[in-house]
């Protein structure tokens, strides 16, 4: 029986930043060694951030990313690294570094190169042709990359027939709501088929629409979960794993999708340098209880929230509260990622606003110790509805005159941002994005859409979990009981235009995220014109989206990088 101790570098990374994202390797490495792992392991292109996207096409950023990797292979002085960077020749490469003792053994390339939903990688990257073995401190390594363990034939395959006793997989992976079960239950199955050890590892933090999970995890041959890593946090986790020096080898995969490089032999690397073989005491493994999909959710839109601010430079953000429900999640939100003292609403009364909005406006800011400026906007409606009045003068009050209040509010806001360096977080969910209940130029004018993914439905749900933690609550009762409204015309409804949201969001899911067809969705039991209206909506609000600022993804299928419709589009499913 030997152990073997492994560690994994769940890390929060910055696309581009080739200096600090190596400083963070180097000093994990610092602390794997200190913790007297045989080989510590980094997350998929953690040197240049994931995804890098176009900065692939960049000559000279492919040749940075190299010179750092370099960096990271001298820094393994008595410690095996395995690091995800850009491998080139005169093709480029999604791949793995594996180094020993500041020396590189060899390079994995990653061979299935996901291309569907936010993934785009087969326009930057050649697939792989091998997939070698490392032999360390005598345990026999296999390392493949993020999409290659979700295939039952794919490299772990014969990796472990080569003798692997682990399989190292690092990981890119984006959360989404319910993603975090079902990785589990595959990677439980990949170990027992394979009869190897496991390690899964994954990115933590925010890039751009994607948060990254983190949530490393170690199984057993038998599929058991030996070390389960926090989401959303950056950590070391350590792994003493009991390898026997022989086990039974898996038979060859049966799955249709086996291909040729799958079936040969894999290349054994021996590693020549010397790593500690001194005793280690035993440690405790780290067994986290997963989180439930709230708690998963509202995290995710924290760290999204925080990294995305950060990341492009910005400090502070300003919202405007309208004592809704929407707005008061994002306030929320923004609090618990960046601080109250980063954080001011604006509140912006017109003559339609009631003075329950305006309490409970004033009750959230109170609650979260945030800053509120008042804004009335009542005498710049006037001057614009006197600057339009004589081409207005035969047309009743109606959309339009709704619709420059809002636009009013955006330029106020946008103004506040403009002179103090605040970034705009804009407030509508979902279902509003999903029907196009929403106005170009004001409400949708802003930096970041914080819960532009989340549905109507499920924003309340987050507000009553945000609610449970703290000494008391800070969303207040009233916002959750009253009916929404946007209050842009007397007695205004949200459902005087929409279907109820219990309703309309079944069937926005149904069409947007589950590909359902209008005969499918009616056959769920909702009234034809009721279907014909919300697919109309959202086939026609396509424009609109595009000229949204990006948000946080936390379902499958989010507007934007997941879902690409195109804007001139006449194609009728009814």
């Amino acid at each position: 029986m030997r152990t073997f101790r492994l560690a994994m570098a769940q890390v929060n990374m910055t696309v581009g930043d080739l200096n600090s994202n190596t400083g963070k390797i180097v000093a994990y490495i610092e602390m794997a060694r200190a913790q007297g792992a045989d080989l510590v392991a980094f997350p998929e292109l953690a040197i240049t951030g994931y995804p890098p996207e176009d900065l692939v096409f960049k000559r000279q950023f492919v040749k940075d990313n190299l010179v750092k990797m370099h960096e990271v292979v001298k820094a393994s002085k008595g410690i095996a690294v395995v690091v995800g960077f850009i491998d080139a020749d005169t093709d480029v490469y999604n791949a793995a570094a594996v180094a020993c003792d500041g020396k590189l053994l060899g390079v994995y390339r990653k061979m299935h190169l996901p291309n569907y939903g936010v993934f785009d990688e087969a326009r930057y990257f050649k697939r792989g042709e091998s997939c070698p073995v490392y032999v360390i401190n005598g345990i026999t390594i296999g390392v493949n990359v993020c999409e290659d363990i979700w295939y039952a034939g794919g490299p772990t395959v014969p990796q472990s027939r080569a003798g692997a006793d682990v399989i190292v997989n690092i990981n890119g992976s984006p959360f989404h709501a319910g993603k975090r079960t079902f990785r589990e239950k595959m990677l439980a199955t990949r170990a027992r088929d394979n009869a190897v050890h496991i390690a899964y590892l994954n990115l933590v933090g925010g890039q751009d629409e994607l948060v990254f999970d983190g949530g490393g995890m170690v199984f057993d041959p038998q599929g058991n979960v030996l070390v389960r890593g926090p989401q959303f946090e950056e950590t070391l986790l350590l792994a003493d794993l009991n390898l026997e020096p022989a086990r039974a080898k898996p038979q060859p995969s049966k799955d249709k999708s086996v291909l040729e490089w799958q079936t040969k032999p894999a290349p054994v690397i021996q590693a020549t340098g010397r790593l500690s073989s001194k005793p280690k005491p035993r440690i405790e493994h780290m067994v986290v209880e997963p989180r439930d999909e709230l708690e998963e959710i509202y995290k995710a839109l924290v760290l999204g929230t925080r990294d995305y601010v950060h990341k492009i430079g910005f400090e502070k953000v300003v919202i405007g509260l309208s004592g809704g429900i929407d707005s008061s999640l994002v306030a929320a939100v923004a609090v618990d990622g960046l601080g109250n003292g980063n954080v001011t609403g604006v509140a912006m009364p017109s003559r339609f606003s009631s003075e329950g909005s305006l309490a409970d406006a004033r009750s959230l800011a109170h609650n979260l110790d945030i800053e509120l400026l008042t804004l009335p906007i009542e005498a710049s409606f006037k001057a614009f509805l006197e600057t339009l009045t004589p081409h207005f003068k035969d047309s009743a009050f109606g959309l339009t005159e709704e619709n420059l209040q809002s636009r009013i509010r955006g330029n106020l806001i946008m103004a506040l941002s403009n002179k103090f360096g605040w970034l705009v977080l804009t407030t509508g969910n979902k279902s509003e994005m999903a029907t196009g209940y929403a106005t170009l130029y004001g409400d949708m004018s802003g930096g970041f859409a914080v819960i532009k993914d989340v549905p109507k439905t499920l924003v309340y749900r987050l507000c009553e979990y945000r609610n449970t933690l703290g000494s008391k609550p800070v969303i207040p009762q009233s916002v959750m009981t009253k009916a929404p409204t946007a209050e842009l015309r007397p007695n205004q409804k949200d459902e005087d235009s929409l279907p109820p949201s219990p309703v309309l969001d079944p069937i926005l899911k149904a069409y947007v995220e589950d590909d359902r067809t209008y005969e499918e969705i009616v056959g769920m039991g909702y009234p034809e014109e009721m279907v014909k209206q919300v697919i109309g909506l959202v086939d026609r609000s396509e424009y609109k989206r595009r000229q949204a600022p990006p948000g946080v993804k936390i379902t499958p299928r989010n507007f934007g990088r997941d879902r690409r419709m195109p804007i001139a589009n006449r194609y009728k499913p009814y």
